[in-house]
C-alpha cells in the first residue's frame, strides 16, 4: 500500500480532495493542521513519484507541491501533473529563491499560483479558496455547454422534420419556440445566481433591481421588446464585475480608493463587450454599459448628458441605485427604503432622469394589485401534484433561483421541494402553481 494516506472516513462527493505533496514530515504536518477545519479531504505524499501514485490511484481537486524534493522536484511533478491530469488545480510552494524552476513550474506545469514558504495561513487559505472557487465555475461552464448542446441538438431534430410535417406541427412549433424563449430567461437568471454565488450583499440584487425596473419601465408607457431589455440588462447589468477581486467588491463605491475606483469603472464597458457576442441581448448590452451615465454628463464611462443616455439605462439607474444604498455597497451605511427615495429624489435632474424618477415614485408608493390570473394558487408543499405548472420563479431563502416559472412539477421534483423545506424548516414553504384543467 501507498504511504499516501487520506484523513477521516469516506467523504462525500462535494467534500474537496487535495493531495499535499513535500518530502518534509512537519510541512505536510503542518499542511494537514491547517486544512482540517475546513472540511478538505487531505491525502498526503512524502515524494513526487508517491504522488504520481495517488493521483493514478483516485481523482484530486487541487494538487499543493513543494518546489524542492528529491529525485524529482515540483516543477517537474506539476508538470506531469498538468499533462496527465489537467483539471486539477496546481499550486506550487517554494522555499528558496530558484527562479528558474519556478518559471518552469508557471510554463510547464500551467499553476494556479505559487507561494512562498514560510507561507501565512490566511494567504494560503485564501489561494486554495480561489483555487477550488475557479475549478467550480469550469465545472459549471462545462455543465452550462452540455446543457446547451443538447437543447441545440434537440433543436436540431426538430428542424429536420419540420418541412414534411408543417401542418400538423404548427402548433407543436409555437410551444417549442415558447419553450426556447423560457429557456433563455432561465438561463439568464441562473447565469445571474452564478455571478451572486460570491455571497455579500449581492444575493437577490439583480432580481430586485429587474422586478423595479421593469414596473417603471411599464408605467412610462413602453411596451415589447423595449422593456424585454431592460428586463434582461437589469438581471445582467454586474455581469461586468464577475472578474474582479472579492477585496474590491466587499467595499462600498464610496470607499473605494483612486485605483479601485479606475478598475470599478470599467465594468460597464466589460459587460457591454460580454454580452454583444449573443444577438438577442445586444439592445440590453447597450443599456448595461449607460446604467452609470449621469443625467447631468458627470456620469461614466462616455459622459453622456440627459436624452442621450437610453431610456432604459436611465431607469435601470434608478432601479440599481435605489438597491444599492440600501444593501451598502454605495456608502457603507445602509439605508432605509424611505431615506433612499429621498435621496433619488434630491438627485433628480442631475443624476437621474426627472420623468424616470416620477414613474420611480409612483410604482414604489402605489399599492399592489392582486394577481389577475384566476388559475394561479398558492399551495403548501403537501399539496403539490405532477402536472402543476409553476407561475412563479421558486426561490431559496438565500435569494437563489431553484426553479423557474411555467415549469411543469413530476413526482421527483416535488419530493425535492418538500426535502429543501424540511432541511430549511419552512414547514409553510407555498408554492404558486396553476392547475391544469
Amino acid at each position: 500500500m501507498s504511504e499516501a494516506a487520506a484523513e477521516g472516513i469516506p467523504l462525500a462527493t462535494e467534500v474537496w480532495r487535495v493531495l499535499c505533496v513535500d518530502d518534509e514530515a512537519n510541512i505536510l504536518s503542518a499542511l494537514r493542521r491547517l486544512f482540517r477545519p475546513h472540511g478538505y479531504a487531505i491525502v498526503i505524499a512524502h515524494s513526487g513519484a508517491e504522488g504520481l501514485a495517488a493521483l493514478e490511484a483516485q481523482a484530486f481537486d487541487l494538487v499543493i507541491s513543494d518546489m524542492r524534493m528529491p529525485e524529482m522536484n515540483g516543477a517537474q511533478f506539476l508538470e506531469q501533473v498538468h499533462q496527465r491530469w489537467p483539471d486539477t488545480m496546481r499550486i506550487l510552494l517554494t522555499g528558496y529563491a530558484d527562479i528558474t524552476s519556478t518559471i518552469d513550474a508557471v510554463n510547464k506545469g500551467q499553476i494556479f499560483r505559487y507561494i512562498s514558504k514560510p507561507w501565512n495561513d490566511e494567504d494560503l487559505l485564501m489561494t486554495v479558496r480561489q483555487a477550488l472557487e475557479h475549478k467550480a465555475l469550469a465545472r459549471e461552464k462545462l455543465r452550462l455547454e452540455a446543457l446547451t448542446t443538447r437543447q441545440n441538438e434537440a433543436l436540431r431534430e426538430i428542424n429536420a422534420t419540420l418541412e414534411a410535417r408543417v401542418i400538423e406541427r404548427t402548433e407543436a412549433l409555437r410551444e417549442a419556440n415558447e419553450r426556447v424563449k423560457a429557456s433563455f430567461l432561465t438561463s439568464i437568471k441562473v447565469f445571474t445566481n452564478l455571478m451572486e454565488l460570491r455571497g455579500g450583499p449581492l444575493v437577490g440584487h439583480s432580481r430586485r433591481v429587474a422586478d423595479l425596473a421593469r414596473r417603471i419601465a411599464r408605467h412610462m408607457g413602453l411596451e415589447g421588446q423595449v422593456v424585454q431589455d431592460i428586463f434582461l440588462a437589469s438581471l445582467l447589468h454586474d455581469i461586468g464585475k464577475i472578474g474582479l477581486p472579492d477585496t474590491l467588491l466587499a467595499r462600498s463605491v464610496t470607499d473605494m480608493n483612486g485605483e479601485d475606483t479606475h478598475l470599478y469603472r470599467k465594468h460597464p464597458v466589460t459587460g457591454e463587450q460580454a454580452l454583444m457576442a449573443l444577438e438577442d441581448l445586444h439592445g440590453a448590452a447597450k443599456l448595461v454599459r449607460g446604467h452609470h451615465e449621469r443625467f447631468d454628463g458627470k456620469g461614466f464611462p462616455d459622459g453622456l448628458l440627459g436624452e442621450f443616455i437610453p431610456i432604459g439605462a436611465r431607469i435601470l439607474s434608478v432601479a440599481n441605485d435605489f438597491d444599492s444604498l440600501q444593501i451598502g455597497t454605495i456608502a457603507p451605511r445602509r439605508m432605509s427604503a424611505e431615506a433612499a427615495t429621498r435621496l433619488i429624489v434630491d438627485y433628480s435632474g442631475k443624476r437621474y432622469d426627472p420623468d424616470v424618477v416620477e414613474a420611480f415614485l409612483a410604482v414604489t408608493s402605489a399599492v399592489e394589485a392582486p394577481a389577475s390570473n384566476t388559475e394561479e394558487r398558492a399551495l403548501n408543499v403537501d399539496m403539490l401534484e405532477p402536472g402543476m405548472v409553476l407561475t412563479r420563479d421558486l426561490m431559496s431563502r438565500q435569494g437563489y433561483l431553484m426553479l423557474a416559472a411555467d415549469f411543469t412539477l413530476t413526482r421527483g421534483i416535488i419530493r425535492q421541494i418538500a426535502d429543501y423545506a424540511e432541511a430549511e424548516n419552512l414547514p409553510q414553504l407555498q408554492v404558486f402553481v396553476r392547475i391544469p384543467r
